[in-house]
């Protein structure tokens, strides 16, 4: 445990410490992260079961505030990428390839890398605001979409190059030919992706989520309109979709950054343009980097799911069973990810404010309501298991291979209900890389052999794949919740404070020197 927590230092240390030139700023009055959770918790004149009564309503209530609107967020922005695939879909069967291709190959790849990285301010802003060192939210925020425009660069080459990899790939011409012209219209996207995902955890980490709902909302209601209008009536086509999915994203960026500069709520945490945010860079690549392969890896271990399903004897079906399960989980991942993001901020602003009571309380009761939520989703999904595949397809032999793989999609669920809740706490601690080797371990050297093994060997099929992911899935889930059950949050709040104090010695060499 001593070692474990050494390691975690090392992630973060030199990049909360290294404040040599940050604006300092007045702290506000008051608490931003109320003690009241920590009070209650540590009473000693009440009962165990009188303390836990009278925090669980105090933390349920925090948990809604910020698991909803995130989820709204992701739900909402999700959406806005399939109402554009739809439209090319009534174009015609190639226009829905192409924007099938370009959505779900290139700009996922892209989405999952920069959202990974983002994840470093997440980490950072969130332990710095419970410190209430709210002027280093904003330097954190610049060192982060610094970065992330300057990792957009080589993935922009990738966009631009798009047709000959596509066509080295295996795609026919036809269709890389198409899905090239859909995804050069999502060249400005990339650069979105990068601006928006700081600002968004900037904003989180202050538990400021409803803003960003509301902004979410706006542009989903305003962008189907002006889609309809630019790829019907102004016959821009496949190309003229993808150029307002990129303009509704720069749309969300610039409305967020504008209630940044704008709103009571962020004018100490955001004071304005710092040269500090170019010092420190390496240090915060390899956290942002740690991030990006935390996330990444498990995105694309669905996406080499789906090519393992395509060397089967039969892949028409099982392409098509396995497709609608993922999409399925893909939609129920969006509550996770709700409450991924709360247990990110709730573990982080405690940790800087040194509440270890509340720490592992917030925990607790996080991945408990995930938990329910999952149980519930799956039960639905588990007598719907006849049905469900007819919301994407007709045919009948579909449908039976989705019910024969739904029990196995339900247990995946149930774990969706736990991993990614822990993953936020891990996030919230700083132990990315920490997480990056155990989905190395558990997805790479257990699940895909796992699901190749029971898929060929054993002759299993689809539902060998899928039982390789559920294993990897299960191993990761318990390294993840022993881990988590054996932390030191004692331990990890006086690293915290350790932090904060050299980091308030050199505020004050700062200003005697000035």
């Amino acid at each position: 445990m001593d070692s474990r927590s050494n390691h975690h230092d090392g992630l973060t240390q030199p990049i909360l410490s290294d404040h040599r030139n940050s604006q300092v700023v007045p702290e506000p009055k008051g608490e931003v992260v109320s003690s009241e959770l920590e009070q209650i918790l540590s009473d000693t004149s009440l009962t165990t079961f009188q303390r836990y009564k009278k925090a669980l309503p105090l933390e349920l209530l925090s948990l809604f505030w910020l698991a909803a609107p995130t989820i709204v967020v992701y739900l909402l922005n999700n959406l806005t990428s399939i109402s554009t695939q739809i439209f090319s879909g009534h174009l015609g069967n190639l226009q829905l390839a192409a924007a099938t291709l370009g959505n779900n190959g290139v700009q996922m790849f892209a989405f999952g890398l920069l959202l990974g990285m983002g994840s470093a301010a997440e980490t950072l802003c969130g332990q710095a605001f419970g410190a209430k060192q709210f002027g280093m939210l904003g330097v954190y925020l610049q060192r982060s979409t610094i970065l992330l425009m300057l990792t957009a660069i080589p993935l922009m080459l990738i966009y631009i190059f798009s047709k000959p990899i596509l066509l080295l790939l295996g795609q026919s011409k036809e269709i890389s030919s198409a899905a090239s012209l859909f995804i050069y219209g999502l060249i400005p996207q990339i650069f979105a992706y990068a601006a928006n995902f700081p600002i968004q955890k900037f904003l989180q980490s202050q538990s400021i989520v409803f803003p960003s709902a509301y902004i979410a909302a706006g542009i989903f209601v305003v962008h189907l309109p002006l889609s309809y209008l630019v790829m019907y009536v102004l016959d821009w086509g496949l190309l003229g979709g993808a150029l307002v999915l990129s303009f509704s994203w720069w749309v969300i960026v610039l409305a967020q950054f504008v209630y940044i500069l704008k709103s009571d709520r962020t004018k100490e945490t955001w004071t304005g343009f710092s040269v500090e945010a170019f010092s420190g860079l390496w240090s915060f690549f390899k956290l942002s980097a740690a991030s990006a392969v935390m996330l990444c890896l498990e995105t694309w271990y669905f996406q080499i799911l789906i090519l393992v399903a395509g060397l089967l004897p039969n892949p028409e079906i099982a392409l098509d069973a396995l497709a609608v399960c993922s999409t399925i989980l893909g939609w129920v991942f969006m509550i996770s990810v709700g409450f991924n993001a709360a247990a990110s901020v709730r573990v982080s602003n405690e940790l800087g404010a040194g509440h270890e009571k509340s720490i592992s309380f917030a925990v607790v009761v996080v991945t408990s309501t995930s938990f329910i939520v999952a149980c519930i989703c799956g039960i639905v999904l588990f007598f719907g298991r006849h049905y469900i595949s007819y919301i994407f397809t007709e045919g009948e032999i579909v449908a039976e291979a989705v019910s024969e793989l739904t029990p196995l999609l339900v247990f995946s669920i149930l774990l969706n209900g736990i991993q990614p809740v822990l993953s936020g706490v891990a996030v919230g601690c700083g132990w990315q890389s920490f997480v990056a080797y155990v989905n190395i371990g558990c997805y790479y050297m257990v699940g895909v052999p796992l699901g190749v093994l029971l898929a060929f060997y054993f002759d299993f099929g689809a539902k060998g794949i899928w039982s390789g992911l559920v294993g990897g899935m299960v191993m990761q889930t318990v390294i993840l919740c022993w881990v988590t059950y054996r932390t030191d949050w004692n331990k990890e709040v006086k690293i915290a404070k350790m932090r904060v104090k050299q980091w308030k010695h050199e505020k004050e060499d700062l200003l005697l020197n000035n």
